[in-house]
């Protein structure tokens, strides 16, 4: 890895969003937009918002980012910029890191966005440490980039990459504790929640946010070290995946 070259891919991908204006809209509009739907919805049990509005703030991220980046880098492949960038100096390591510093950097800033319409302009519930609560929101965000990167490579097509969205992301929203609690599932939906990353997304959102733990706590302390493992598991996974296509 080189950090010339990798700063290089940040550049590039940074710039192909910035003349993206439709992604840039979706990334930095509908998330308050969706956020404001779902508390007019809400508006006769103000309770229901405050329990369901600070998960939103990480779904909405993470989906979104998962999204952008699986479409992003399988166009990446169809088109062949891909082959043509890893026949360069440029290698596997700096194209994965390149694409997560670049995605994260716009992740980061609608993190913000988000935050700031829920807290100041919605009223959600923000017990806890603002930063930690930009740090949860930021993982989340994260973690969908991880995945996107990964999943990516099983796609031949846009459409395809989307049918990831229903297959993978849903799954983890009916089961991870926004609907329904985890404790009050079955006992069979509440084991396999367990192995979720979104269950423990939505959980330390809700012990920093609604109760105003702090890091010091061992159950946040251990829903971060999940979510940090399970990127950094999805990155690995997607460095393996980042290979000249054949013939």
């Amino acid at each position: 890895m080189s950090v010339d070259r990798t700063f290089a891919v940040v550049r590039r991908v940074v710039r192909q969003l910035r003349r993206d204006h439709r992604t840039l809209a979706m990334l930095f509009l509908i998330p308050p937009l969706l956020l404001w739907l779902t508390s007019e919805v809400y508006a006769a049990t103000p309770l229901v918002f405050d329990r369901v509005g600070p998960l939103l703030l990480g779904l909405f991220p993470f989906t979104l980012m998962f999204l952008v980046t699986s479409i992003s880098v399988l166009r990446e492949r169809t088109q062949g910029t891909l082959d043509r960038l890893m026949a360069s100096p440029i290698g596997r390591g700096d194209l994965l890191v390149g694409y997560a510093l670049a995605l994260t950097l716009v992740a980061l800033a609608q993190a913000a966005v988000a935050l700031a319409v829920g807290l100041w302009l919605l009223d959600l519930p923000s017990a806890g440490s603002l930063g930690l609560t930009f740090a949860v929101v930021a993982i989340q965000a994260l973690l969908g980039i991880a995945l996107g990167l990964f999943l990516s490579a099983f796609a031949r097509n846009e459409f395809q990459a989307v049918q990831f969205l229903p297959a993978v992301v849903v799954p983890q929203v009916f089961l991870a504790g926004l609907l329904v609690p985890v404790e009050r599932l079955p006992r069979v939906l509440e084991g396999a929640a367990q192995v979720l990353p979104l269950t423990y997304a939505f959980e330390v959102l809700d012990l920093v946010m609604v109760q105003g733990r702090g890091l010091g706590d061992d159950r946040v302390a251990l829903d971060f070290a999940v979510l940090a493992l399970a990127v950094t598991l999805f990155l690995a996974a997607g460095a393996l995946t980042l290979r000249r296509t054949e013939g």
